[in-house]
């Protein structure tokens, strides 16, 4: 076998680390450490490719072909001394760690078992040894098998999965996605010469999810030949390219619908929250937000973000209730995967396949033209329609139907005039946001004049079509449209607003905007001095070049305009060294509490030392930082907001000085830190342990200068020298400055904030405390206790050997957690010696016997533990007990009906017997003959998928919903439905955490429609009980409830069945049934002992009382049936009852009920057009409700009255239409409650009369920092924060976006 891998199920496995970068433009090939100086490779991912080489064969040399120790590979550069830290404590997944407890050498796993180091950082190191084969027994010095390490416990069974999320760190550029090891080694080349596994970077373009090559944009005909020879040879960029507006528009897309405009009160509002306020219809809302999940991203129209579904949904973009079906329609963007062939399919190839419903998906397909072209999913970007064609992703026949859009294709709804209409149709009527450039839907109200806080579509249409030659700024030398100009950063939202509001009321002309938008560019490009912000003062491009932080032609790009500071700042290592990484911000308890290191200390979590040098090294590497404000400070802003308190101000003063710069007592000059040790200004102690914090959190700092600069930079300025790089990359205990408050260790700052977790709300550094009641103190007297004690271990490495108490209680078997556990209990003699043996031995008892195969049973997916059946109570301990001592197999256990109807489950209703013939047929072939109605078959397949497997009741086979498609038991156009029931055995995605959760579980959480829910739960009850996703068996009900899959509340609605949760219908009586009556009618067939629905040969045969409708004839009747609506678009007029369902007040889902309904009988006409007329009068009441906009939300009429903001005679002549309530919310003081009365917004100067901001005022010193730091907490606590030169209100959050 070739030593570097083999073809195996379509991926390369490769024995080898990551050895390096191959540049597919130059042929080169770099080490990992010269990519990340080029920036071709994020920090972050190059330590963790070089932490999996030092944790497998050691630091790699590429160029030379060399494995070296991280010492080795530090000193001869191969590795920057910044890394040599990390390195070394990765390399230790080699040499080993010691054991806190014995001081013997330990494994990667056994020092996560023992907290030694943090979970997620040995997950993956241990995924680099696996995928590379060098899972290592640091204590025999050999790599190991993984049967062998388990054996020897190194590694626990399926510890590692592939979707973990934990182990995507590596970040490829070229696909600009997240990946763990194993697939980015997939990603690799190998060199022929050497076997090096070899991480191709290319010259890559973002796409819509992830990086697209400019070979594919040239194959898809998005650039031309002479384009991409310009970016090969670096004549261009991808920046410049980016700005051509067809490969933009072809990348990014062209737009879609993004919110709602409310003209009335210019409000921006987001479609979910437009349906919440009553303000937009259920049905109009969520196709407009499947539109926006099939063309790219969610977007919120208020902050002008993007999100995918799955992010949309944590940023509360909409409701849990649509997130099935926005991912649904999201796969028209990553792709449907092909239930036939695995393959990763287009929208049109699955709408081909009829795996979605058509009418669907030709909305979704007209969404993605009308937005800027088909995706393709595979390549993740919009295609060319001849490209299109070629790839099989549309047709000359779908075309034709879009192109001729009947009534059939217009699928979208315009709420003001009521018309049906094509996605781009309804476009063409939208209105642009000029601050964001985003496309809105207006709602107008009829008393609406032109408002022109918006842009009208087809005035953004006439200046895309008008091209402008520009000569100068980032567009320089292109032909762009005077809409990109327009809405560039060259242009603020008034600009925009003057131009357009003068050129529709025909004040100026199309030529003369262009004169002045390029005389804007050109004076906007020669006044703009770029600057950028600094740690205390900003910084320019000509300081950054001479501290070799940009070159000199990103500073002429710069001049010139052709890219900006932003763009700049993008760089992460730019960043890096102008803003730094973050320090240690603060204290995070065990109850999850965030701390500042000031309360630590008042509370007594910290030592007053431990206190003061965290703090110190906070001010001395830029701020003092406020954890749960996520707010930073000066010394001095931070005593006066409390952060610190002044009996440490004086200390802090002195170490902010590494930022600020020392006064040289000799000339009076700014001097850094380490020229003030140098001339023995602070001690020399205090210095080193400031200066390696500083190193630490992104470099040393230049006082100067005001930011952070290379190593090579700090030697020529005097800033830093070779003795001290020497002092500080070999620290014994007298330069480790920082202590660890958990095992009272000396640290270096870069190890303590190693130590540490990142705050996901803030991305913050913080340290976590350990609770001190758990810390393990073990005396001599307990400790030889322990050692001299004996133990009998059955299984597992102890198996057979002289073992103690000592050696299982620090074993892996043992979680850190249960240590303490044990220790505080045993300690406080709560258990006797004799107790915590037993204990510790029936968890090693435990995690063997689950490793044991003949000890596991099939369940309905995958196998499970007899130990699991135990803890379900699925057996007894008796049953468990010969199992494991052999005395029964796991075949005679399964003979036991009780065992075996929780492990497969009861039969479900598997087919259809005809009578009298007595032939079977599958549900879907009954459907297929006409002797259920789709409906009917629906829910009894989907009650099957829900319950374990779709049954073909011929073959006697079960099958999971995928292969009941391949097997044609089920139709394509059924497969999603049954896709999403077959979760309620195999778990849904709670979309907030990324954790497995049951059906149940689901409903609660709005995921799932309640009666839908309701419907296969009984089910599961009804053929075993209900179903654990997680081990994929039935549980006993009690077992249910105390693993929350199950509560009082529920067992209560299905213990008493009414019509609205009798969810099944039985075609030969027209009855509803709940799931256990309709088993009950079934009969066994005696071939197989499956359960099967007795029916009629043929639907005729049960007369005409039972007849079903067909779709056609139920159509017939619901447009002959004429419905009077007194309220909404229909108002006064007679309308079908066909018409009113599918109008935009009934989402699809609730047209599909009323049809099934009245097909089976059980609701008659009358009661549909109740329930209609009733629907809409609710949704038009709560469609203009009384509301005007508070401080921060919406404010209805019955608040103001009370709160006794408005009387009751104010109150009853809103309610009656009497009164507007704008014009009541316009009058004092209803307005001085509402919006306040004003604060002080800003300063005037005398006697220049010149207005500026509180924080301008500040920055040019006309406010001392105290003063205008008052003023600003003053505006935020009184509403907003105020720009008084664009009279603009900002909550606090807006405020510092827009600085």
């Amino acid at each position: 076998m070739d030593s570097n891998g083999v073809k195996e199920n379509g991926h390369t496995e490769v024995y080898r680390p990551v050895a390096g970068i191959f540049l597919e433009k130059t042929k080169e090939k770099i080490t990992i450490y010269q990519a990340m100086k080029k920036r071709l490779l994020k920090p972050g991912t190059a330590l963790a490719l070089l932490e999996a080489q030092a944790a497998t064969v050691g630091i790699i040399d590429p160029i030379n072909n060399q494995i070296l120790p991280v010492e080795d590979a530090t000193q001869k550069g191969i590795v920057g001394p910044e890394m040599k830290e990390k390195l070394l404590l990765a390399e230790k997944a080699v040499k080993g760690y010691a054991d806190p407890y014995t001081k013997q050498i330990i494994s990667v796993f056994q020092a996560m078992q023992k907290d030694v180091i943090p979970k997620d950082y040995g997950l993956r190191l241990l995924e680099a040894q696996i995928a590379t084969q060098t899972l290592f027994d640091p204590a025999e010095k050999r790599t190991i098998s993984v049967e062998s390490a388990i054996q020897k416990g190194h590694y626990e069974k399926d510890l590692l999965k592939n979707e973990m999320s934990e182990l995507k760190v590596f970040y490829n550029p070229s696909s600009q996605e997240n990946l763990n090891y194993k697939n980015l080694l997939e990603k690799c080349t190998v060199e022929p010469d050497t076997g090096l596994m070899l991480l191709p970077v290319c010259v890559t373009f973002k796409g819509l999810r992830k990086g697209i090559s400019s070979i594919e944009l040239l194959q898809s005909n998005i650039i031309d030949k002479g384009l991409f020879d310009d970016l090969q040879k670096g004549k261009t960029t991808t920046q410049d390219v980016m700005l051509i507006e067809t490969v933009k528009e072809y990348l990014e897309g062209k737009g879609s619908i993004a919110g709602i405009a409310v003209l009335s009160t210019n409000q921006r509002v987001s479609i979910y929250q437009a349906m919440k306020k009553g303000i937009l219809m259920p049905g109009t809302a969520l196709i407009l937000l499947e539109a926006q999940a099939a063309t790219g991203f969610m977007i919120d129209p208020v902050e002008n973000k993007k999100f995918t579904v799955d992010e949309a949904i944590k940023n509360q973009l909409f409701g849990p209730e649509y997130h099935a079906k926005l991912r649904s329609a999201e796969r028209a963007v990553t792709g449907y995967r092909d239930p036939y062939t695995g393959e990763t399919i287009s929208l049109f190839q699955a709408l081909s396949k009829d795996l979605i419903v058509k009418e669907h998906g030709i909305r979704l397909l007209e969404a993605q033209i009308a937005t800027g072209g088909i995706i393709d999913p595979i390549n993740s970007h919009r295609l060319p329609t001849e490209v299109a064609f070629k790839r099989g992703y549309f047709n000359e026949e779908m075309n034709k139907i879009l192109e001729d859009s009947g009534d059939d294709t217009k699928g979208f709804f315009d709420p003001n005039t009521e018309e049906n209409l094509t996605y781009l149709q309804l476009m063409e009527r939208c209105v642009i946001d000029p601050i964001t450039g985003l496309c809105l839907l207006p709602l107008i109200d009829k008393s609406d004049k032109l408002n022109f806080n918006f842009i009208d579509y087809q005035t953004k249409m006439s200046f895309k079509e008008q091209k402008v030659n520009v000569t100068c700024g980032k567009y320089m030398g292109m032909t762009v449209s005077l809409w990109e100009l327009l809405m560039s950063e060259y242009f603020d939202e008034h600009q925009r607003r003057d131009i357009i509001q003068k050129f529709r009321e025909g004040k100026t002309s199309i030529k003369i905007i262009i004169t002045t938008v390029l005389e804007v560019i050109e004076k906007s490009v020669k006044t703009t001095k770029v600057v950028f912000e600094g740690i205390r003062d900003t910084v320019t491009a000509k300081q950054l070049v001479e501290a070799d932080i940009i070159s000199k032609e990103v500073m002429e790009d710069l001049q010139k305009g052709k890219i900006t500071a932003k763009d700049v700042i993008e760089d992460e290592n730019v960043n890096v060294y102008l803003q730094g990484r973050e320090s240690i911000a603060g204290i995070l308890l065990p109850d999850s509490q965030i701390m500042t290191i000031y309360q630590a200390k008042q509370k007594g979590k910290l030592m007053p030392g431990t206190a003061l040098i965290l703090l110190e090294a906070q001010a001395a590497t830029g701020f003092i930082i406020d954890p749960i404000g996520n707010r930073k400070f000066s010394v001095d802003d931070a005593v006066k907001a409390k952060i610190v308190g002044p009996d440490i101000c004086q200390k802090l003063r002195s170490a902010e000085k590494a930022v600020t710069g020392y006064k040289d007592p000799y000339d009076d000059k700014i001097i850094s830190l380490f020229q003030a040790m140098q001339k023995d200004l602070i001690l020399k102690d205090h210095g080193i342990r400031l200066l390696e914090a500083q190193i630490a959190t992104g470099g040393i700092i230049d006082p100067v200068n005001s930011h952070r600069i290379p190593v090579h930079v700090a030697y020529q300025r005097g800033y830093f020298n070779e003795e001290m790089n020497k002092i500080l990359d070999d620290p014994s205990d007298d330069t480790k400055g920082f202590f660890d408050p958990n095992n009272q260790e000396n640290l270096t700052y870069l190890q303590l904030m190693a130590r540490c977790i990142t705050d996901p709300s803030t991305g913050l550094c913080l340290l976590p405390l350990k609770d001190k009641g758990q810390k393990i103190n073990i005396n001599d007297n307990m400790r030889e206790k322990f050692q001299t004690t004996t133990v009998t271990v059955k299984y597992g490495r102890f198996k057979g050997k002289h073992t103690t108490l000592w050696d299982i209680f620090n074993s892996e078997y043992l979680s850190e957690e249960k240590r303490h556990e044990f220790f505080k209990l045993f300690k406080s003699r709560k258990i006797t010696i004799e107790q915590l043996i037993v204990t510790i031995l029936e968890i090693i008892e435990s995690k063997e016997i689950k490793q044991q195969a003949e000890l596991n049973f099939k369940g309905l997916r995958g196998e499970v533990s007899v130990v699991d059946l135990l803890e379900l109570q699925i057996v007894d301990k008796d049953t468990y007990n010969n199992m494991i001592n052999g005395n029964m197999t796991s075949t005679e256990v399964m003979k036991m009906d009780s065992v075996r109807a929780y492990l497969q489950g009861q039969s479900c209703v598997a087919g259809v017997i005809l009578q009298p013939s007595n032939q079977k047929l599958s549900i879907y072939e009954a459907q297929r003959n006409g002797i259920l109605t789709r409906g009917t078959a629906l829910c009894l397949l989907e009650a099957q998928a829900a319950t374990g497997f779709i049954v073909n009741p011929l073959k006697n086979e079960k099958l999971t919903v995928e292969q009941a498609l391949k097997e044609e038991v089920i139709p394509p156009q059924m497969y999603e439905k049954l896709l999403s029931a077959e979760r309620a055995v195999t778990g849904y995605t709670d979309p907030y955490t990324g954790h497995k959760i049951s059906l149940f579980q689901a409903l609660k959480k709005d995921l799932i429609v309640k009666q839908h829910g309701i419907r296969l739960l009984e089910a599961q009850i009804a053929t075993g009980g209900i179903i654990d996703p997680l081990k994929c068996l039935h549980l006993p009900l009690e077992v249910a409830y105390r693993k929350g899959y199950f509560d009082a509340e529920l067992n209560q609605i299905l213990s008493d069945p009414s019509d609205d949760t009798k969810g099944f219908f039985d075609p030969k009586t027209q009855e509803n049934l709940t799931y256990m009556e309709m088993l009950g009618r079934c009969v066994k067939d005696k071939e197989t002992g499956l359960l099967l629905l007795p029916l009629n040969a043929s639907p005729k045969a049960t007369g005409t009382k039972t007849k079903m409708y067909t779709d056609a004839e139920i159509k017939q009747e619901f447009e002959k049936t004429s419905v009077s609506v007194s309220v909404g678009r229909y108002s006064g007029k007679s309308v079908s009852l066909w018409d009113l369902i599918h109008s935009r007040y009934f989402t699809e889902d609730q047209q599909l009920e009323f049809t099934e309904k009245y097909r089976r009988r059980t609701v008659s006409i009358e009661t549909i057009i109740t329930i209609v007329i009733s629907t809409i009068e609710k949704l038009e009441k709560s469609e203009t409700p009384k509301t005007t906009m508070g401080l921060r939300k919406p404010i209805s009429a019955q608040q103001l009255l009370d709160s006794d903001i408005i009387d009751g005679d104010a109150f009853k002549q809103v309610k009656e239409g009497k009164v507007a309530f704008e014009a009541v919310t316009q009058h004092e003081p209803v307005r001085g409650y509402l919006k306040g009365t004003g604060s002080i917004a800003g300063i005037k100067h005398y006697p220049s009369q010149k207005v500026m901001s509180i924080y301008e005022a500040k920055k040019q010193d006309r406010l001392t920092p105290g003063i205008a730091l008052e003023l600003l907490e003053a505006q935020a606590a009184t509403g907003w924060i105020i720009d008084p030169v664009k009279n603009k209100f900002y909550t606090v959050d807006e405020a510092a976006r827009r600085k």
